[in-house]
């Protein structure tokens, strides 16, 4: 079954209501989930998006923001690409709801790992990340190491279990789900399924989005590649093994992909998160190309980022105030417009919140049905054998 996604596909409401209630992290007694969650109540309009203006007795988002605007007023982000998800959308939400707010994104194209290693390395300093946005298996390291503060949103009733940690270090605000964007510009018979990248009319074409070592979205890729050749959530060795042979075939490049690499024809074929696809679309036309984006027919593969306060960091009550924002309605409407399938979807549906043209850039709901999610420690535990495999198998080979 070939599915792809376009800004003209419009879904019914009360199919995509029910598929994505899908969340990320799976059962923890399976090695593979799509079990949907039971679905949440409605969003209360008369207090979602609180209006910020109301007295702090009465709204505790007004009081937490008032706290903000005196302890800085600001929050330091990293690794936050403006194609991400439309994090440039949900950045401007931000800003227009919380006048007075500063947000500087350093390092945007910055890597799970290299989040992590800016709170160690900065610590102490003004600009040390106040919240960060990982890969699952990042923000098992990062709880292990210490390096969330706990917090607990007040919407967070609303967000599936498993996309949540039980103990209040960090929740998931969106998911995607990989899939094979081709420049058919320059490609243009685009592969639909992982066998198709080792085809030979691929040599030197297909790129991931930054090193599985230290990337989530690349470390998700080799999952995928996985459980398409034979794996399963608790085995990456066939997705390693898969790359391996991708490159002596010549036809991965360690080219890591970036808007201006794929605008610039560097990677035509690149693998990557559904949702960060939308957020090229303008560039790719203004470009005079074109793109054609597949979910691959032989694995449907998805997964969260986790998102949290960072302890110890020099703007907590503006790092909350973000986290509250993204798990917001407005947050939600804002990754909706980037192709992310935010955690409350099914809330902010019920609340008539969500509008058709809000639901063009999603994947077929009948996909959804389909998707494999890991646990965090399924996601550890591939994260642990890649790090001591990709580099004898492919990196350095």
């Amino acid at each position: 079954m070939r599915m792809r996604f376009s800004s003209s596909r419009r879904l019914a409401s009360a199919v995509v209501v029910g598929a994505l209630l899908l969340v990320a992290c799976g059962d923890d007694e399976k090695s593979e989930s799509t079990t949907a969650p039971a679905e949440t109540d409605a969003v209360d309009t008369t207090t979602a998006g609180a209006d910020t203006t109301a007295a702090p007795a009465e709204d505790p988002l007004a009081a937490l923001y008032q706290e903000c605007l005196d302890n800085g007023a600001k929050v330091n982000l990293i690794a936050l690409p403006d194609e991400w998800a439309n994090y440039k959308g949900v950045l401007a939400s931000f800003g227009e709801k919380y006048p007075g707010v500063e947000y500087p994104v350093q390092n945007p194209n910055g890597s799970s790992q290299e989040e992590l290693d800016a709170v160690v390395n900065l610590a102490g300093q003004d600009d040390m990340p106040d919240a960060i946005d990982v890969s699952p298996a990042k923000a098992i390291i990062a709880a292990d190491t210490g390096l969330w503060e706990p917090y607990s949103p007040t919407l967070i009733d609303e967000v599936p279990d498993n996309m949540k940690d039980p103990d209040g270090n960090w929740v998931s605000a969106y998911y995607g789900i990989i899939s094979i964007g081709t420049i058919t510009t320059i490609v243009p018979n685009a592969p639909t399924s992982f066998a198709d990248l080792m085809k030979p009319e691929y040599e030197g074409l297909v790129a991931l989005n930054g090193d599985p070592r230290t990337s989530g979205s690349a470390l998700a890729a080799v999952m995928a590649a996985s459980i398409a050749n034979g794996g399963s959530a608790d085995d990456i060795m066939p997705g390693i093994q898969f790359f391996a042979d991708l490159k002596a075939a010549g036809n991965l490049i360690p080219t890591e992909v970036t808007q201006a690499t794929v605008l610039s024809g560097e990677t035509p074929i690149a693998i990557d998160w559904s949702y960060n696809y939308p957020g090229l679309a303008a560039a790719v036309a203004d470009a005079g190309l074109e793109i054609d984006v597949n979910f691959p027919t032989d694995v449907a593969y998805g997964a969260p980022y986790a998102q949290g306060v960072v302890a110890g960091s020099p703007h907590q009550a503006c790092a909350k105030l973000w986290i509250e924002h993204i798990l917001s309605n407005e947050g939600a409407l804002a990754y909706l417009q980037g192709g992310g399938m935010p955690a409350r979807y099914a809330a902010v549906d019920a609340a008539g919140a969500i509008s058709e043209a809000d639901k063009a850039n999603l994947p077929p709901a009948e996909l959804l049905d389909q998707v494999i999610f890991l646990t965090p420690e399924q996601s550890t535990a591939a994260n642990d054998v890649l790090a001591a495999n990709w580099g004898p198998m492919v990196a350095d080979v």
